[in-house]
C-alpha cells in the first residue's frame, strides 16, 4: 500500500477552543496507482489533510504511513518523503521562485542531492512531459501565464520523480479549454509514470470525469467514499453539506422527481443519454 491515515487529528496552533479540529479522526488508505478525488467546501478540511501526506503538517494525534513507514518515527527522512510524495499548490506562485523556468525545475531534484547529470536529465524529462519548449527555458516562470505557470510548479514536482502525485486545485483561474488540457495532461502523467493521483477539486463535473475513487470531506471528516457513481447517488446529503452533482447527473434526479421512471447512476454525457432514450423507450411500450 502507498499511504495510511490512522485516526489522524490535527488542531491549528492558533485555535482557540480546545475541542476545535481542522482533522477529526481520520483513517485513510490509499493504495498504489489509485487515481483519488477528494471534493468539499472551503474550510472542509482538503487542503490540510493534502498537507499530511508528505509530512508538510504534523497531526496532532495520530500516524501516518507512507509503504508501511510510520513518518513521525525519530530520523524518519522528511526530505526523501517530499521527493516521493510530491505536492503541487493550488496557487504556483507559492513554489516558483527560481529567476528561470529550468533553474525553478532543477531546485527539487538537486536539492534531493542528485548528481548534476541526473537533475539534468529529470529536468528535461519533465519539462517535456508537461508540454513546456525549449523557449521557455530561460523566461522568468513569472512572466508565464497562470496555466504555464501551474505546468512549470508541476515539471518541478515530476522532476523529484514523485511515487505519489498530490495537485490542489490544479485548475483553478483556468478557462474551460486550459481545465481540459490540464486534466488531460494529469492522466497521461499518470499513465506514462505510472503514479498515483491524489486531485483536490471545487468542480464535480471534473472529478466525474476523470478520478477513479471519491472522498467527501465536511468539517475536517470524509463523510463519503466510493467511485464517483456511488457518491453522486447521494444528492441530497451532497446538497446538505453545500455540494452538488455533475450535471447531466442533475438533469437524471430532476427527470426523476418529476415522476420519469428513470435510472440516475449516470456521471458522463453518453451514459446520461442511454438512460434518458432506454426511460423514454420503456414509458412508450408501457
Amino acid at each position: 500500500m502507498s499511504i495510511r491515515l490512522e485516526h489522524v487529528c490535527y488542531q491549528f496552533k492558533n485555535a482557540t477552543d480546545e475541542h476545535d479540529f481542522a482533522l477529526k479522526d481520520i483513517n485513510l488508505t490509499i493504495e498504489d496507482g489509485e487515481f483519488v478525488g477528494i471534493i468539499g467546501k472551503t474550510g472542509s478540511g482538503k487542503s490540510t489533510l493534502m498537507q499530511h501526506l508528505n509530512g508538510l503538517e504534523k497531526a496532532t494525534s495520530g500516524t501516518v504511513y507512507f509503504n508501511g513507514e510510520n513518518i513521525y518515527e525519530e530520523g524518519y527522512d522528511k526530505k526523501a518523503l517530499r521527493g516521493k510524495v510530491g505536492l503541487v499548490f493550488q496557487y504556483p506562485e507559492y513554489q516558483l521562485f527560481e529567476s528561470t523556468v529550468l533553474e525553478d525545475v532543477k531546485f527539487g531534484p538537486r536539492n534531493l542531492g542528485l548528481p548534476n547529470l541526473e537533475v539534468d536529465l529529470r529536468s528535461f524529462k519533465a519539462i517535456k512531459d508537461v508540454g513546456l519548449t525549449e523557449d521557455d527555458l530561460d523566461l522568468s516562470p513569472f512572466q508565464l501565464s497562470g496555466g504555464q505557470k501551474r505546468r512549470v510548479a508541476i515539471a518541478g514536482v515530476l522532476a523529484m520523480e514523485p511515487e505519489v502525485l498530490i495537485l490542489d486545485e490544479p485548475t483553478a483561474g483556468l478557462d474551460p479549454a486550459g481545465r481540459e488540457e490540464m486534466f488531460e495532461l494529469i492522466r497521461r502523467i499518470r499513465k506514462e509514470r505510472k503514479c498515483t493521483v491524489i486531485l483536490v477539486s471545487h468542480s464535480m463535473d471534473d472529478v466525474a470525469n476523470y478520478v477513479e475513487r471519491l472522498l467527501v470531506m465536511h468539517e475536517g471528516r470524509i463523510v463519503l467514499d466510493g467511485t464517483p457513481i456511488d457518491i453522486f447517488q447521494h444528492p441530497t446529503e451532497l446538497a446538505a453539506i453545500g455540494l452538488s452533482v455533475p450535471q447531466v447527473t442533475s438533469v437524471l434526479w430532476k427527470l426523476k422527481e418529476k415522476g420519469i421512471d428513470i435510472q440516475t447512476d449516470a456521471i458522463h454525457v453518453g451514459d446520461a443519454k442511454k438512460k434518458i432514450l432506454e426511460a423514454y423507450w420503456n414509458q412508450s411500450r408501457g
